[in-house]
């Protein structure tokens, strides 16, 4: 394990999520600057806020917690 390098899977990783970034602003601007969601606003803000909240919950428990580092990965 001392010569194993994970720059492929780091780099598909990252490719990964760049897509992801740039389809979720491509379906924001066609779906909301360029054309008006009226009465879908208000839900979608909702389910946007609830979504934030709930992966920012996880994040802080997992940033919290003590056994992170006891995985045998690191």
């Amino acid at each position: 394990m001392t010569d194993r390098s994970l720059a492929i899977e780091g780099l598909l990783g990252t490719g990964v999520v760049v897509v992801l970034a740039a389809l979720g602003v491509y379906g924001f601007t066609t779906g909301y600057l360029l054309e008006s969601p009226d009465r879908l606003f208000a839900p979608s803000v909702a389910t946007l806020g609830i979504v934030t909240a709930v992966v920012g919950t996880l994040v802080l428990l997992g940033a919290r917690s003590k056994r992170w580092r006891q995985n045998p990965y690191w």
